[in-house]
Formats: structure tokens, C-alpha cells, sequence
């Protein structure tokens, strides 16, 4: 018999379910896995795999070269002067270089810009005019040529030049926002990385070519002008009494991929680190107690990383500011971070529990990097994982640090983890470091691998070595490197060198070789010791591995018992494809387990003995919330790939019957929703919604629709999954609850906490029909602050009706949707329902010329074909971890 939460389901119900078990479950996605690439080769070729053509004749690898070290620059003069009327801009350019060998060109990045005049004044000479410009549009590189040959020395290159403000959301570009009056205006703003620098100015657009930079910027007399440093001099343009000068101070040596200017209208809040750093944080017009939140963040953030890396921040500013138009989720700029509204705005009265805990995670993010990626960068963008790998896994430290109550590291199994291990799993999965050649292949790595897996393998490594001795090993490394390049090999010197374990021969196993291992565990009782058997294969989503090469890995293994689950009793390191482990003094009825804080980068197959010695902890809660996630989250896995019987994972969810914690909610929540999906294509969606009703129920009678006294974040996130969990599931209360509140909401009666927003436009959505939407749609015009609307684009596609899915498609490309936030909408589309996924697909075929247009190639559209072929959103079950998906990659 199975209990599920209180309620008894036999295990023929079960069966009806789940019919041919694990046929039916692991084919419709294997096939899928095998048949839609995940990784954008090129973005000339996204749509040949998209629409699952051959992938076998994909193009080789465009060559290329990088540039010529004849010449490099010290430091750029640089004065830019936009026109936000026309979109244009005008720019000088004086250059301080070094001519290591005599030469008479000079080749640089340079894209979308139209050189007018070049010379070069060599230090004590005469002026030397370039007699011409020979454009490499498709390498985006320029050839400057010159009469006579300069000489070896320092010198002078003055550039003058135009371009364009783009609508393109990269390189120097417009982006438009409405006065508090409601006037359409643009500001122009910069997003660089990874090699957009070439479109604002020709330069040396490549990570290792470091120079100082002296910015000025001509704008209007009413608008702010930003830059990486603190402005020192600002004066009347002497030709346009209308115009300011602005000038900057130089900046310390740093990346191109690291600049930044923005010209538009912005209030702001300010602060001081109590390290003496002036913060600043930039809002729109009118909205400086938005930016509140993310300052106290900000103000602990920075002396948390000074403590951290024991290395002072080296710039007297930084500035957060929030742009209206911006296709990341945020840019680490040095000195000048850049973020979208939802990214960094908090409203007091109307901003969510996950949308503050988003903004958390996103700060700690950037300004991670202005250590470790900004003084520290990487030598070429094969390196690009440490950078965002590292980042992503310090933001989970900065946030617990800052916010002990957010259990922020339970979350990161399911935000980070297990979306790693499910994408590494498939037989198309990449390693870690990537070889990256032309610039066209960079966008490729910023993706989960680099950025969760990076971030995984970064949280084992930190494990196995300990905190001392990394903290030691990281304030080394940022010493030696600080205002040069380095490379992933010289980080693992430097911890190598101050923990004494062999670091790099660890390492190259997780970071050289795509995928993981699956660790198969049994045990034997001999005496008072529990003598465990190990042994490690490559885990593939498609089945067990039968390759003759079976790849190793050097897995760290830690083991704890039911004695002190909390204490790691051994720790080991498996060397080798099997080991036996031997245990002292643990009694018969003591259960073990592997992985204890599920650190490791691993699955687990537990003998059937082990796994069920181990369901008394979760239902008794001694096993940690973490590791009963771990348990649940592998099982499930293994399910998938057809190694055991989808049946064992349901049995196991019946000893959730007393589990309190959201994350471990979430994770089930996005379990049952792959099943959920899957079995739309079937006779029995409705039982398995009856199943999902069943299981949700009493933990939704326990939290109830309103927040009670004692109750902190992870109880309004647990409200707010569970209430849409039962909504979309068709829970008559809760459907009956939500469609009263939200009439209210709408009449003004009693507006929506707005916690209870997602769950409630949600549950109305999937069971309403067109005077919903049009009610939808008008709240989304009315909507004053980017979250609402946001939180209303990312539900719209749970309409049923095909007619209503149209109209949501069309309002995809609409004026009222920002172009960064299309993605959400179709992708909303493709995650509800089955129609919903043919018909977001259809429409994204039949707009592929705007689309690609919009996004040219870049990582939105990317994103924009596998949410709608996999209908991928289906996997999250709250607008956090919904939001996690659309930044992860996103987040520079």
C-alpha cells in the first residue's frame, strides 16, 4: 500500500498511472533529450537544430586568429558624443600605444562603425596620416595602413569616427523608458561582454589587452552621465550651451569587456560601505525608494568580499543602476554595474519574496566580480567558466551571510545542482572549459554548464579542501594576478599550493571532460563495521553507460550515519572505478548515506537495503532538508534513464508526508511537473493532476491563504508554489478561493499581497477564458513597476483555449512587451500546455525573420528555442526558480 500525505492510494493506482513503467516515462523524454541540441553551435545554424535537421553536418569552426601583438594600447582618450534624437554617435579617439615591432598597420577590433580620420603620432615625431581602411566585417577587425613604417616606441593614435545607437541591446546602444509624464524618451547605455566594446569605439576587444581608459562624454545639460569612475571635471561644451562635458577619472588597467557609459534620466539613493566605498544605487525618475533594497545589500555585500579575498576593493565608487532595456540579467562593469529593473528594483509594498531574494543573489553576484573577473580576468574566454562558475557560488555565500533565514544553500541544489547534473547528463553536453576560438563561438559557453556546473564543482572543490585553506589559496591568487590575466590552471596553483591536495589533478577531471559519475553503493555488516562496496560509471541520461571507455573521475566521498547526520564520519577520495570502504563502530540499525549536504557533483544508486534504511529520516526529518531533497532529486533521475521503476519514486514521495521545507516542495513541484508533462500525451493527465491535487492538499490546508504571525520568507515562497501547484492542478477551494480574490483584487476591494499574485493570476489564467486574459492584459497596461509586469507575461500562456493562445503570441511581440521579455512570454506559451507547445512553435517559426532580427544570434535566442521545442518551463515551479532559468545563463 503507499500513503501519500495522509490519504491511501493503491499501488494499482499508481500502475493505471504510470502503465508501462519506465517505458512511458524515460522515452518521450529521451527522445527529446537526443533529438533537440541544447548548445547553440552557431547562431547561424539555431534554427537547422531547433528544427531537429542533422546535427551531424553541422559547419566546422570559422578560423580565426587573434590579434597581432605588434601594437598594443596603455591607455585610451576617449569623448563620445550621443545624439538621442537621431541614434548616432560621434567619437574621438587618442590612444597612448607601444609599437613592439616596426609596422605599417595596425589591426583592431572594430564593428558598425565608420571611421572618418586616423593618425598616428609617434612620441617626439610628426604626425602620420593613414592612407587607408580596410574593414573585416566578418572577423570585425580594421586595418589601418600606413605610408611608412612605424617605428618601434611609444606614439599616439587619434581616431575620429561615427556609429550608431543600436536597438539591438549590445555594444553602445538606445533604450527606451516613459517619463513619470508618460513621454517616450531613450537613454544610451552599453552592454559589452563579451566583445560588443569593437561597436562603441575601435579598440583591442580582447580580454588579456589591458589599458587604463580616460572617458569623456558630451550629453545633454539635463541628463546623468556614468561611467566606471568617479567624474572629476564637468563644464559647458563650448560649441552647444545645451551640452555638458563630463569627465571621468582613469581607471585603474582593465578589460574592454569591462567599460561602461550611460546618458539618460535616473534618481538615485546612496551609501558607505563601513570599508569608506561611496555606493550608489540608480532608478528611474521617480522610483529612488526602489533602489533602497538592493543598497543595504550593496553596503554589506562589499565588505563581506573585502573580509573574503583579504584584498581591498580598488575603486573610491560603485554604482548600481537599472536600464530599461538590457538582455542580461546583469553586467559586472567595473565601478558601473549594470542590471535590469527586476533585477535590482525592490517596492516595498509590491515586491515578492523571490523577487527580493532574486535581487539578493544578483547583487552578490556582479560585485563578486569586481574581485574575481575584473581585477583577476581570465587570459581568453576559454576561461569564461571560472569567472561566472565562481561568481555563481560566492553569491550563495554573500546571501547567507546576509540572509541566514533564506536557507539560501538548500536552494542552490535546486536551482543550481540538479539543473547542472540534468543537462550534463546528455550525451550532447560540453565540459566545463571550452575552447573558444572566433568570437562567434563565445556566446555558446554562457550557459548552465559554465555557469551551475562551474558553480558546483567550485562548491566540492571548496568542501574537500576546507574554508581556511581556500580563502588562503584565493587571497594568493588575486595578489599574484590583480590587474593581469591568469588561467584556470594558475587558480588551482595557488590552492594547490595552500591547502597541499593534489588540486589540478582533481580538477582536470570535472572541468577537461563533459558529465559526471554515478557512485553505486552497497553494504555489508561485519561485526560493529559497515563495510561499504563503491564504484563509479559515467551517468547518461539515455541509459546506463556501455561504452568500452568509461571515462574516471577523482570524486571527492564524503559519508555520514544516522548517529550525527549533520557530522561527515569519513571522507575519501575515489580514485579509481571501485574502492570497498570500511566504517568503524556503526551499529546494524544505523542507515549510512553518501554525499551528506549533497556537495559532491554526483548521482548516488543506493542498494534497495541502503535506500530503505534511509526513509525513516525523511519521515522523522532527521536527514537534513538538503539531503532529503538529494534523495528524492537522484531517484527521480535514475527513473528517467530507465535504471529503476518510476514506481520506487512515488513510493519514496510517501515519506515526504511531514516535510516542511520549500525547497524540497520545489523540487518535487518540478518533478511531477516532468511527469505532468509527459503524460498530456496520454489518457491519464487527469489521474496524475488528481495525484498532484492528492499530495498538495494538506500541506495547503496547513499554510492556508494568508501570512501568519512568526511565519519568514521560505513560508510566503512555500505558499505561493503550493497555491499554484493546486491552482493549476484544478483544486476547486483553491480555484474558488483565487478567482474571488482575484475580483476583488481587480475591483480594488482588496488588493493581492504580492506573494499571492503569481499563484493567483496563474490559477485564474489555466481556467479562464477570454474576459480573463482581456482583465490580464489590462492589469499588465496599468502596471507601473517592471515586476508586475513581468510576473503577468510569465503567466499569460497558462490560458487554455487555442484562440486566447493565439492573442498571448501576438502580445509577444507587441509594443507593451520589453524585447528582452518576448522570451517569457512564448516560452510561458510552450511550458502550459500541449497545444501550447505546437503553437508557440508554429509562431516562432512563422516570425524567425523578426525574431532572429531582434536577438541577432546572441543568448535570448537560444533561450527562445529550447524553452519552446522542450517546452522547458514547464520545469519551474514558482516565478523564482522560473526567473532563475531566464537569468542563469543571462547574468554576466
Amino acid at each position: 500500500m503507499l500513503l501519500v500525505l495522509g490519504r491511501r492510494v493503491s499501488l494499482s493506482f499508481v500502475k493505471r498511472v504510470i502503465p508501462q513503467d519506465p517505458v512511458l516515462l524515460s522515452k518521450p523524454i529521451l527522445q527529446n533529450f537526443r533529438t533537440i541540441k541544447f548548445r547553440v553551435i552557431h547562431s547561424s545554424t539555431v534554427f537547422a537544430i531547433a528544427t531537429r535537421q542533422n546535427t551531424d553536418t553541422m559547419p566546422e569552426r570559422r578560423p580565426f586568429v587573434r590579434l597581432p601583438t605588434d601594437v598594443y594600447p596603455v591607455n585610451y582618450g576617449l569623448c563620445l558624443k550621443p545624439d538621442l534624437i537621431d541614434f548616432t554617435f560621434e567619437g574621438k579617439l587618442e590612444a597612448i600605444v607601444e609599437v613592439n615591432l616596426a609596422t605599417n598597420q595596425i589591426v583592431m577590433n572594430c564593428a558598425d562603425i565608420d571611421i572618418i580620420t586616423a593618425s598616428f603620432v609617434p612620441e617626439g615625431g610628426e604626425e602620420i596620416n593613414a592612407t587607408g581602411f580596410n574593414y573585416q566585417n566578418e572577423d570585425e577587425k580594421v586595418t589601418l595602413s600606413f605610408p611608412s613604417a612605424l617605428q618601434k616606441g611609444s606614439g599616439t593614435l587619434k581616431i575620429d569616427f561615427v556609429g550608431e545607437l543600436n536597438d539591438k541591446m549590445k555594444g553602445f546602444y538606445r533604450s527606451k523608458y516613459a517619463t513619470p509624464a508618460g513621454e517616450i524618451r531613450y537613454a544610451a547605455v552599453t552592454q559589452f561582454e563579451a566583445t560588443d566594446a569593437r561597436r562603441a569605439f575601435p579598440c583591442w576587444d580582447e580580454p588579456a589587452i589591458k589599458a587604463t581608459f580616460d572617458i569623456s562624454l558630451i550629453v545633454p545639460k539635463d541628463r546623468v552621465a556614468l561611467s566606471n569612475m568617479n567624474v572629476i571635471d564637468r563644464k559647458p561644451h563650448p560649441e552647444d550651451d545645451s551640452l555638458l562635458e563630463v569627465k571621468f577619472a582613469t581607471t585603474p588597467i582593465m578589460s574592454t569587456y569591462l567599460v561602461a557609459f550611460v546618458i539618460g534620466e535616473y534618481d538615485f539613493v546612496e551609501g558607505q560601505s563601513s570599508d569608506g566605498v561611496t555606493v550608489r544605487v540608480y532608478t528611474p525618475t521617480g522610483k529612488a525608494e526602489q533602489g533602497k533594497f538592493a543598497l543595504e545589500v550593496a553596503v554589506k555585500t562589499l565588505p563581506f568580499y573585502n573580509d573574503y579575498f583579504n584584498v581591498p576593493y580598488p575603486l573610491p565608487k560603485i554604482d548600481l543602476i537599472a536600464i530599461a532595456d538590457f538582455a542580461a540579467g546583469a553586467m559586472e562593469n567595473w565601478g558601473l554595474v549594470t542590471y535590469r529593473e527586476t533585477a535590482l528594483l525592490i517596492d516595498p509594498k509590491n515586491s515578492c519574496s523571490s523577487s527580493r531574494q532574486w535581487v539578493a543573489l544578483v547583487v552578490g553576484h556582479e560585485l563578486a566580480h569586481q574581485w574575481f573577473g575584473n581585477l583577476v580576468t581570465m587570459e581568453w574566454w576559454t576561461h569564461l567558466w571560472l569567472n561566472e562558475g565562481f561568481a555563481s557560488w560566492i553569491e550563495y555565500l554573500c546571501v547567507d551571510h546576509c540572509f541566514p533565514d533564506y536557507d539560501i544553500w538548500t536552494q542552490f541544489v535546486s536551482a543550481d545542482y540538479t539543473r547542472a547534473l540534468d543537462l550534463d547528463a546528455l550525451d550532447n553536453s560540453h565540459p566545463i572549459e571550452v575552447n573558444v576560438g572566433h568570437p562567434s563561438e563565445v556566446d555558446e559557453i554562457f550557459d548552465a554548464i559554465s555557469y551551475s556546473k562551474g558553480a558546483s564543482v567550485i562548491r566540492m572543490l571548496h568542501n574537500y579542501i576546507g574554508d581556511e585553506d581556500f580563502r588562503k589559496g584565493m587571497h594568493s591568487y588575486l595578489l599574484k594576478f590583480q590587474h593581469k590575466n591568469a588561467a584556470t590552471e594558475d587558480l588551482w596553483d595557488c590552492l594547490e599550493q595552500a591547502s597541499g591536495k593534489p588540486i589540478a589533478l582533481v580538477m582536470s577531471s570535472w572541468t577537461k571532460q563533459m558529465g559526471f559519475p554515478i557512485i553505486v553503493v552497497d553494504q555489508e555488516q561485519q561485526g560493529d563495521d559497515r563495510i561499504l562496496k563503491i564504484s563509479q560509471k559515467k551517468f547518461c541520461a539515455s541509459g546506463p553507460h556501455n561504452g568500452e571507455d568509461c571515462p574516471n573521475w577523482m570524486v571527492p566521498i564524503s559519508i555520514c550515519t544516522g548517529e550525527d547526520p549533520g557530522c561527515t564520519k569519513l571522507k575519501v577520495l575515489l580514485d579509481s572505478p571501485e574502492t570497498t570502504i570500511t566504517i568503524n563502530n556503526v551499529s546494524p540499525d544505523q542507515w549510512v548515506k553518501i554525499n551528506p549536504g549533497t556537495v559532491g557533483f554526483y548521482r548516488i544508486q543506493y542498494s534497495s537495503a541502503m535506500l530503505e534504511s534511509l526513509l525513516p529520516g525523511i519521515r522523522d526529518l532527521t536527514l537534513l532538508p538538503v539531503d532529503r531533497l538529494g534523495l528524492q532529486n537522484d531517484l527521480f533521475s535514475l527513473s528517467r534513464a530507465g535504471m529503476i521503476s518510476t514506481v520506487e519514486v512515488l513510493k519514496l514521495m510517501e515519506a515526504f508526508v511531514n516535510e516542511p521545507n520549500y525547497t524540497v516542495w520545489s523540487d518535487l513541484s518540478c518533478n511531477l511537473g516532468v511527469l505532468s508533462s509527459l503524460l498530456s500525451h496520454t489518457d491519464f493527465h487527469e489521474e496524475i493532476q488528481e495525484f498532484i491535487r492528492d499530495l498538495f492538499t494538506p500541506i495547503g490546508l496547513k499554510l492556508g491563504w494568508e501570512c501568519k504571525q512568526g511565519e519568514g520568507h521560505l513560508d510566503a515562497l512555500l505558499r505561493g508554489l503550493v497555491l499554484g501547484k493546486l491552482g493549476k492542478a484544478g483544486h476547486k477551494p483553491t480555484l474558488e478561493e483565487a478567482r474571488r480574490r482575484f475580483k476583488d483584487h481587480v475591483e480594488g476591494k482588496q488588493i493581492l499581497s504580492a506573494d499571492l499574485r503569481s499563484p493567483v493570476y496563474l490559477t485564474v489564467l489555466k481556467h479562464g477564458d477570454s474576459a480573463t486574459l482581456d482583465t490580464m492584459l489590462k492589469l499588465h497596461k496599468q502596471a507601473d513597476m517592471q515586476e508586475e509586469k513581468n510576473r503577468i507575461e510569465r503567466v499569460l500562456g497558462a490560458i487554455s483555449a487555442p484562440d486566447l493562445i493565439q492573442k498571448v503570441l501576438t502580445f509577444a511581440l507587441s509594443e507593451d512587451v520589453r524585447p528582452q521579455d518576448t522570451v517569457s512570454v512564448i516560452g510561458g506559451v510552450a511550458g502550459s500546455s500541449k497545444h501550447g507547445r505546437k503553437a508557440a512553435w508554429k509562431f516562432v517559426k512563422d516570425n524567425w525573420e523578426e525574431l532572429h532580427n531582434r536577438y541577432q544570434g546572441g543568448f535570448l535566442i537560444s533561450r527562445l528555442i529550447k524553452g519552446t521545442v522542450y517546452g522547458a518551463f514547464r520545469k519551474f515551479p514558482d516565478p523564482f526558480t522560473f526567473s532563475t532559468f531566464c537569468y542563469i545563463t543571462a547574468v554576466f
